[in-house]
């Protein structure tokens, strides 16, 4: 709930409401505990007061229980037993405005990006390219900029590769080497990411980022990100992510500390969007965190440790719910310290005792002040949400869908003319060359001699068609000497007689030794 003299209304504490300040809840936050903990409650509290209070927010779904926000909550004897802790008397029950998006496209309107907009870093990240290999990856995108070469979808990207790997040459001298071997690698992870369905997400229209951030009827929109298929493939779910954040990085303006944030970004299963992240990808991602809430937004991660955070970016995490974590064995009860290190401490109870003995629903809570230093940690109660808690049914779904603001406009993806086209059109310009031709090899190499060399069939007519014109040549002669010389009939035709058999005799013999030459050769290899 929101207030917007006290703030948004969380939890419950020994000493009355705890509320997020608005002017602090662009410092970003975390939602930790373990599985079954209350981490998803506490969630659609938190964006149900940010709805409230017209900020619009995304949100990850994993299991679809987040889509129940869209639906008018009811009284239960859970929440009835739990009004007076409150201070409350009969709840308002209400929805919020949803809207709901998938990669895929199937539970929600779809959401793409081009693969310049991606950019080679996160490509490279997606793809799990080696350090060589992303070279060839940046080489391949410089050389679109300069040829004006669009790469919007994977087979813009895949045209781009054989280009340049079939002018290797003429690149490795400005930007250095382009393997056949790195481009090959690249390709065969591009083929393995287009399985995963990252076909249907890269391309147009491209999602346009202020489509996040809109309000109806003076409230926040909750956009609803179908990822239970997306959570199977975690690299593509963590580089989406990082995209969106980086799109809002780069084209909000800078608008300072204001009295409530432009969106909050809930980041479900926040580890995965630092596993197997290079040095150079992470800091890029400590300063968007750092500097995105000068941009108005507000980043709140939902993991079960705060260990899952790297510590430069968990400290800049201000406001915090802790749900219970178990401690079985070393490793848990390190994390168990960790995450109570990071508390204010409490002088009424031990913070990593409470830890874990809190039961589902409660929480230790600590918010900024208005000076923006962390309250003392506070053992508190989780408020209970206004709006459904469970998932909604699938033609509840649809409906929702069908009456958005933004139905159609992503629905039918389109494919303009980008590098793929250009490059084929270059290709169907260029002279044909026939399909068995090959490069010429160096005189003298071994190959081209045994071109040069003609096979047993040509050996046998080479032989037939010498043998033929000695016969000819032979019998000629001897007509013309006869004519000169007037010999009789019966001479000049014993002379021919003899001619062609003997020029016979010669023939076959040469056509008996090229023969023999040649297969006792082959028998000898």
């Amino acid at each position: 709930m929101y207030d917007q003299k006290h703030g948004l209304y969380i939890a419950h504490g020994s000493k009355g409401a705890l509320t997020i300040n608005g002017k602090m809840a662009n410092r970003h936050g975390l939602i930790a505990g373990a599985t079954g903990t209350g981490k998803t409650v506490t969630l659609q509290v938190m964006a149900e007061s940010f709805c409230q209070a017209g900020v619009p927010c995304f949100m990850a779904d994993m299991k679809g229980d987040l889509s129940g926000i869209s639906q008018v909550g009811k009284m239960s004897g859970f929440i009835e037993k739990r009004l007076p802790e409150f201070g409350l008397d009969t709840p308002e029950f209400q929805r919020c405005p949803v809207r709901f998006f998938d990669v895929y496209g199937e539970q929600g309107h779809p959401m793409r990006a081009t693969v310049s907009q991606m950019g080679p870093q996160l490509l490279s990240r997606l793809l799990g390219l080696n350090e060589t290999q992303d070279g060839v990856l940046n080489i391949v995108f410089r050389v679109a900029d300069e040829r004006g070469l669009l790469i919007l979808d994977l087979k813009d990207l895949r045209s781009m590769l054989d280009y340049v790997s079939t002018h290797a040459k003429e690149y490795t001298t400005k930007y250095g080497n382009v393997s056949s071997a790195s481009v090959g690698a690249i390709q065969r992870a591009l083929l393995q990411l287009e399985s995963q369905g990252a076909d249907r997400f890269f391309g147009e229209p491209s999602f346009d980022i202020f489509d996040l951030m809109q309000t109806e009827q003076g409230k926040g929109v909750m956009n609803v990100l179908a990822a239970d298929k997306l959570m199977m493939q975690p690299k593509l779910y963590s580089t989406f992510l990082l995209w969106l954040l980086s799109e809002l990085y780069s084209s909000l303006p800078e608008v300072g500390d204001m009295e409530l944030p432009k969106l909050v970004f809930f980041f479900d299963e926040a580890h995965m969007l630092f596993d197997g992240t290079s040095k150079a990808l992470l800091d890029k991602i400590e300063q968007v965190i750092r500097l995105i809430r000068s941009k108005g937004v507000g980043i709140y991660f939902i993991t079960q440790s705060p260990t899952d955070i790297p510590e430069n970016i968990l400290g800049q995490l201000g406001n915090r719910v802790q749900h219970a974590l178990r401690a079985y064995t070393p490793k848990d009860q390190k994390a168990v310290k960790t995450a109570a290190d990071t508390f204010r401490s409490n002088p009424a109870f031990k913070t990593d005792e409470a830890i874990m003995n809190l039961e589902t629903g409660e929480a230790l809570v600590s918010f900024l002040d208005e000076k923006g230093a962390p309250a003392v940690v506070e053992r508190a109660k989780v408020l209970f949400p206004l709006s459904q808690i469970g998932a909604i049914t699938e033609e509840q779904r649809q409906t929702i869908i069908r009456q958005s603001r933004i139905y159609g406009k992503y629905d039918n993806m389109v494919d303009r003319v980008s590098a793929y086209e250009m490059l084929m059109k270059e290709q169907e310009e260029l002279p044909l060359v026939p399909e068995t031709s090959e490069l010429p090899e160096k005189a003298g190499t071994p190959e081209r001699e045994e071109k040069k060399k003609p096979g047993l069939m040509g050996k046998v007519l080479k032989a037939v068609l010498t043998a033929l014109t000695s016969t000819l040549a032979a019998i000629l002669g001897t007509w013309v000497s006869d004519q000169v010389s007037g010999k009789k009939t019966k001479s000049r035709t014993s002379t021919r007689q003899k001619v062609v058999k003997n020029a016979t005799n010669a023939a076959t013999r040469t056509i008996t030794r090229e023969l023999t030459r040649d297969i006792l050769g082959n028998l000898t290899k």
